[in-house]
């Protein structure tokens, strides 16, 4: 199983267009702290990847890879689909930007697939343009990845999710509770028995994720906000990272003392811009390294 690390960075991106915090200043001063916003691809089979997330920089995520450019064919794609963890509009924008695809597979949650198309109305916006095939992402169970956009046939990558949080996007606030609003991906390649979690929104740590996360070879998950104070101290927020759905780094709350105690490879991603850890020199780097924990980088290649 092949990822390739699309973005890291929490909704805005960094630099945010509007801000010029300490994180956003230092990335535009210094290209190499810029990052994405949080993305996955995943590769089903030889020529054919799978989107997790399709961000509003899709365009400069498949430019940035080639693995992701058309070919040979005038418009041959190797992307063959969006898995999405959620229905924030920061992980869903970029469907729109794949209008000219001839289809697409889009991999959701029932509440996810409600909102976007009746909130968002994003099947009778894009009807003119593409086809869209829908999947249901199960909270139980496995199914496998195609690995033949002619065909049946599946790929050795199987996909299952782990409900999260019940957190709805502020566009469908008002729409029924489910705990699948929010959901880790765990990713399992059949051929080598390894497997991947990705959860980069985390309100609480459940006895299920824990499940998955200790059985899993690799773990990349939330890291937006480094304490629970963090929004609040910054200025950008009168609730806490807790308040707006994101287990903190560090603390009494933290994720970096469960991920230490993991066999995994821990690696943090969507990271918000007030966060120290988007500036490399900061010492909490080191603080996480002590731990045996990463934090991932835009372009990163995982192989298991």
């Amino acid at each position: 199983m092949l990822l390739q690390v699309l973005g890291t960075a929490a909704g805005g991106g960094i630099p945010q267009w509007n801000c010029a915090c300490p994180g956003c200043s230092g990335a535009r001063a210094h290209c190499v702290r810029r990052r994405r916003h949080a993305s996955l691809a995943v590769r089903a089979d030889e020529g054919r990847w799978y989107l997790v997330n399709a961000t509003p920089d899709i365009g400069d995520q498949i430019e940035a890879h080639p693995a992701l450019h058309p070919g040979p064919g005038p418009r041959q794609t190797p992307i063959a689909g969006v898995v999405l963890t959620d229905a924030e509009l920061d992980h869903t924008l970029g469907i729109w930007r794949l209008r000219e695809a001839e289809g697409l597979e889009l991999l959701t949650t029932a509440p996810v697939r409600r909102a976007l198309e009746d909130r968002l109305h994003l099947g009778e916006v894009l009807a003119p343009y593409t086809t869209l095939t829908w999947w249901e992402l199960e909270p139980r169970g496995a199914q496998p990845l195609r690995a033949d956009a002619a065909g049946p046939s599946a790929s050795g990558v199987r996909i299952s999710a782990v409900p999260v949080s019940d957190k709805r996007p502020r566009y469908a606030a008002d729409d029924p509770a489910h705990d699948a609003w929010v959901v880790a991906l765990r990713l399992y390649d059949s051929a080598t028995g390894r497997s991947a979690l990705y959860a980069p929104a985390v309100a609480t740590w459940s006895d299920a994720l824990h499940s998955a996360a200790a059985e899993a070879d690799c773990v990349i998950v939330d890291g937006t906000f480094w304490d629970d104070e963090e929004p609040r101290r910054t200025g950008i927020s009168a609730r806490t990272a807790t308040g707006m759905g994101h287990l903190p780094v560090d603390g009494p709350d933290g994720t970096a003392g469960i991920l230490a105690t993991l066999s995994a490879r821990c690696l943090y991603t969507h990271l918000n811009n007030t966060n120290p850890l988007v500036d490399p020199a900061a010492p909490q780097h080191k603080q996480l390294a002590r731990l045996g924990i990463e934090v991932a980088d835009d372009g990163m290649v995982i192989e298991l």
